[in-house]
């Protein structure tokens, strides 16, 4: 009985999850639509209301899993959150309902979450136009090899990123950014022999890029550890309601002058940064396992 429940439960939940979506990406790709109205008041509010249409599709989700997958979410640290600031959120990378967890948690108490982009992603048929109504950064990397050829462009992806996000001067934004890079596996684990137990090694360059390229606006970090008590689900597992537990504890670091610098030219710079990435993944590290003993109150 319980498993035909969960059958149930899986194929009712995804379905109204894609009917969630599809009702608000419609809006929203209407939105980007709008904003290539080149006036920029206009732009202004239609990226409003395309922020707008994206928190109600984020509540929507979360009265999904109120109503048909009903999970216990115990927070710690999450009353330092402010929703009028601007903020740099990283987090370690399990699994797909991470994203789901962090959209329900940091709802209504940051600016909606935005991703950096790679550029080339805007041609994506209708979600490039629902990704740029959104805001969502489209960051441009010169290649090594690039660079080899055409020295001259050095610094060029830089300055082309900043240039984005001069928008954000005004408004608040949230970026997010997985610093492990890639979902932990213990495939992926053991591959890589990472140093920690439950977190795979952290990738200090995409984290050091958007510093560099946001600095100046960015005034915080949201450093989010993410546990799962009963073991790391997916999206299908968390759809059929065998989820029961998550833990999330949230820290608020301010940004210091220390954690800007050119990553990619500056050895120094470069070994520093990384050196305080690690300090900051050993925490967290610790974190987990003190969610795992129920010692974070």
């Amino acid at each position: 009985m319980g498993s035909v429940l969960s059958k149930i439960k899986k194929v009712v939940s995804i379905g109204f999850y894609a009917i969630n979506t599809f009702f608000w990406v419609l809006p929203i790709i209407t939105c980007g639509f709008l904003k290539l109205i080149p006036i920029q008041p206009w732009q202004h509010f239609i990226s409003w209301l395309a922020k707008i249409f994206a928190g109600r599709w984020v509540a929507c989700n979360s009265l999904i899993q109120n109503v048909l997958t009903p999970f216990k979410l115990e927070v710690t640290g999450i009353e330092d959150l402010k929703p009028k600031d601007w903020y740099l959120v990283i987090a370690n990378h399990q699994s797909w309902v991470d994203i789901l967890v962090m959209q329900r948690l940091l709802h209504n108490r940051i600016p909606f979450l935005n991703f950096f982009l790679k550029k080339e992603l805007i041609y994506v048929p209708f979600l490039g136009v629902a990704w740029w109504a959104l805001d969502f950064p489209f960051m441009s990397r010169t290649s090594k090899a690039q660079l080899k050829n055409n020295p001259s462009l050095r610094g060029k992806d830089i300055e082309t990123t900043r240039k984005a996000c001069e928008k954000f001067k005004e408004v608040p934004v949230s970026i997010v950014n997985f610093v492990e890079g890639t979902r932990f596996t213990e495939y992926k684990h053991k591959r890589q022999k990472s140093p920690f137990k439950q977190l795979l090694k952290p990738k200090a360059g995409g984290v050091a890029f958007v510093l560099q390229a946001m600095g100046e606006q960015l005034s915080k970090i949201v450093n989010i550890t993410i546990h799962y008590p009963d073991g790391i689900p997916t999206f299908v597992d968390f759809a059929s309601g065998k989820v029961k537990r998550i833990q999330v504890h949230v820290e608020v670091i301010p940004i210091s002058d220390a954690l800007i610098g050119d990553y990619s030219n500056d050895i120094d710079f470069r070994v520093q940064f990384q050196s305080e990435l690690n300090k900051l993944w050993q925490d967290k590290e610790q974190k987990m396992k003190k969610l795992s003993e129920n010692e974070i109150a």
